[in-house]
């Protein structure tokens, strides 16, 4: 089992025992969660935005415009980013207000951004992203054209500096609360894949693949 370094800002001291450092969880963990977060300073100034991302490997990948401000100006500089993905699990009730919580999985990773230049990655990072949004939609559509994929930049984001956070089971109350007549426990929270919505152009008689029937 691999464990990632612990660092100053890596080490979990708020509840370390909910900390994980385990490469197999955080892994896990990314490889579930459908978007995240990064955050980084610009011009002296906090600043965030949410997106998809996909991992491969030991770097996680995140696509978008060239035209995309943020991506230029993080590539330009190779700044320090953070990256936040969550996992909502369950909403924990206590018999306390002050008790109530959240099941969850988290991993905050930190780095610097790197744009990815080669064909090879950026086709595989491409694929892997569209893999992860819909299992089997890449063997399906029409790939990018030329220009397309000179409209496209892709950063990548080394996996190293990196820890998991998780909360699990049932509310933790004071013990003297445990006598009160009140009802607690888990309710748990799940993110489905509905029925799926045809597109209003969608030509005639084109069926629904397989791969997004319920």
């Amino acid at each position: 089992m691999k464990e990632f370094k612990k660092t100053d800002r890596t080490t979990i001291t708020r509840l370390p025992k909910r900390g994980s450092y385990d490469q197999e969880t955080i892994h896990a963990i990314l490889d579930e969660a459908l978007y995240c977060t990064l955050a980084w300073v610009h011009e002296g100034k906090p600043f965030q935005i949410p997106t998809g991302f996909v991992r491969i490997g030991d770097k996680v990948y995140v696509h978008g415009s060239v035209g995309s401000f943020y991506m230029r100006q993080l590539v330009a500089g190779q700044l320090p980013v953070c990256l936040a993905a969550t996992m909502m699990d369950g909403i924990v009730l206590a018999r306390s207000a002050f008790h109530h919580s959240v099941n969850y999985r988290s991993v905050v990773l930190f780095a610097n951004a790197e744009q990815v230049t080669d064909k090879q990655e950026l086709y595989d990072a491409l694929e892997a992203f569209t893999e992860k949004m819909c299992p089997g939609r890449w063997a399906d559509v029409r790939k990018p054209t030329d220009n397309e994929w000179k409209a496209t930049m892709v950063i990548s984001l080394k996996i190293d500096e990196v820890s998991a956070k998780i909360r699990t089971g049932p509310p933790k109350d004071d013990e003297e609360d445990y006598d009160l007549d009140i009802w607690a426990g888990v309710q748990p929270l799940k993110e489905l894949r509905g029925v799926v919505i045809p597109d209003p152009a969608l030509k005639p008689g084109v069926a629904i693949p397989d791969y997004l029937k319920q």
